[in-house]
């Protein structure tokens, strides 16, 4: 298939990548009535009503916050961290720029003393904001980094990882390092069909091995946080769990590549319901993946 059918048929040109990324971004988001605030470790817990899961760490004198939702779902986290200290937030981390995760930034605007992303998160953000005519209601990070990024918020030393181009090409790794919380954003998916933003620099290749990286950085103590999962309770994990959506990730490319050496065209591989060797993961927008995958092995042919 050539590069521009392609293109077409997976809804990539023409204004296409914009409407197909909102449309996937939005099947992945699970509406919720209520917000849960859940403690983990010490100070630390996670916020989930409408996004991707938001980290925190409250005390009196310290206030880090990991990704922001949506304006009204952010607004209800700043009223519990108010309830909870006069202190403001000290740092607020942006973990990728999808605005389920970024969007929610606006609302912590004179709250936050800063917000910290990769650059390339940061380059995203503004570019979907300008895609949408949205700039005024976006607030950007002010604090970039390019592979890493430290700082100490009371006594919790605090470290932002790069590992190169996976879910999209600006995710980055918050870990609080006392309580050994590492939130990943999106680069784990729980058991459930990921979005892979091919138009935002994903990589599948890459974040296999980005995956790795991150099981050989952090130990078997590690308590991760994960942007999404298929059972709602399911958003923190360990190491299982990361070698599990490396897992996925290699199965769809394998079967991927399988297929269209046999001859398979995208229209037929749309129509699988599950991936050989990786049935755990579930839920709607399987397409993603395999038009995904379609795409990264097909270009480098």
């Amino acid at each position: 298939m050539k590069r521009r059918q392609f293109l077409k048929s997976s809804g990539l040109i023409s204004g296409g990548i914009y409407a197909s990324n909102i449309h996937a971004i939005a099947g992945i988001i699970a509406a919720k009535s209520e917000f849960t605030m859940k403690k983990l470790r010490g100070n630390t817990g996670i916020f989930t009503e409408k996004g991707g899961t938001i980290g925190w760490l409250i005390s009196s004198d310290q206030v880090v916050v990991i990704d922001a939702q949506f304006p009204e779902q952010a607004g209800h986290l700043i009223k519990q961290i108010k309830s909870r200290t006069s202190h403001p937030v000290d740092v607020l981390f942006n973990t990728h720029h999808h605005g389920d995760h970024t969007s929610g930034n606006i609302a912590f605007k004179g709250f936050a003393s800063k917000i910290v992303a990769q650059e390339n998160s940061r380059i995203n953000q503004m570019k979907s904001a300008k895609s949408r005519g949205t700039e005024s209601k976006q607030l950007y990070p002010d604090v970039i980094f390019q592979t890493s990024w430290k700082t100490k918020v009371g006594n919790e030393p605090v470290k932002a990882y790069y590992f190169g181009p996976a879910h999209t090409n600006g995710d980055s790794v918050i870990h609080l390092e006392n309580e050994n919380i590492a939130h990943v954003g999106d680069l784990v998916f729980n058991r459930r069909f990921p979005y892979i933003d091919m138009a935002a620099g994903a990589c599948i290749k890459n974040w296999i091995m980005v995956l790795e990286k991150i099981q050989q950085t952090f130990d078997k103590d590690t308590l991760f946080i994960f942007g999404h999962a298929l059972d709602p309770k399911a958003v923190t994990g360990n190491n299982e769990d990361l070698k599990a959506m490396g897992n996925y990730l290699i199965k769809l490319l394998t079967y991927m590549q399988k297929e269209i050496k046999n001859g398979k065209s995208l229209d037929e591989l749309l129509k699988t319901n599950s991936i050989p060797g990786a049935e755990d993961w579930k839920g709607n927008g399987i397409e993603r993946s395999i038009k995904s995958a379609w795409q990264e092995l097909t270009m480098e042919s």
